[in-house]
């Protein structure tokens, strides 16, 4: 390896790596990882409350910081504010449109999927992630909650959610319930890692 004029003179003050730091930042470089960063869909309506927002936006902040990806529908509301806080916080953020009207995802998603199918999308919104946070309700979003409570195999938390009843009027077990973004974050991420 050859170096610059600089770093043979030792100038500035620049100290070069001692050869088995690079060796070992080269290692780690080379070696492919075996583990994937965990996926979180975060669902809830395009026309959202303030609070729904505020607290759609601190959960995208809370799973960048964790290190998950962010999962979403990529349009306004819930969907913008949860690609904002992700954004903000430095995190992946992917929506998944059900259009394909480039001009209609939110601003934050570091990359989309323009699936042109609709409302179909959700089931692969759902498939793709490893929880699924609701945060607030509309049509759009029961559906996601139905399709990630029927998979069984991941957590389903909400947030100011719906809550659903039998036809006798008692409650279904849909997951989680959360009462805070941090509780949401937490119960979505436990045992995932």
């Amino acid at each position: 390896m050859q170096r610059c004029r600089d770093c043979r003179s030792g100038a500035a003050g620049f100290a070069p790596p001692h050869p088995a730091d690079t060796d070992a930042a080269v290692a780690m470089i080379e070696r492919p990882s075996t583990r994937r960063p965990v996926q979180v869909a975060v669902c809830g309506p395009r026309d959202c409350s303030a609070t729904q927002a505020a607290d759609a936006r601190e959960i995208g902040r809370l799973l960048a910081r964790a290190g998950a990806v962010v999962l979403c529908g990529g349009g306004t509301g819930v969907m913008a504010a949860v690609a904002d806080g992700a954004a903000a916080a430095g995190g992946l953020v992917i929506g998944v449109r059900p259009d394909a009207d480039r001009t209609a995802a939110c601003p934050g998603l570091s990359a989309v999927l323009y699936t042109d199918m609709g409302e179909a999308r959700n089931a692969i919104l759902v498939r793709s992630a490893d929880a699924v946070v609701v945060v607030g309700g509309s049509w759009g979003t029961l559906s996601e909650l139905a399709l990630a409570h029927h998979r069984g195999d991941i957590p389903v938390i909400s947030l100011h959610g719906w809550r659903l009843l039998d036809a006798d009027g008692h409650p279904l077990d849909t997951g989680h319930i959360a009462h805070s973004p941090a509780e949401a974050v937490e119960l979505a991420l436990a045992n995932l890692g």
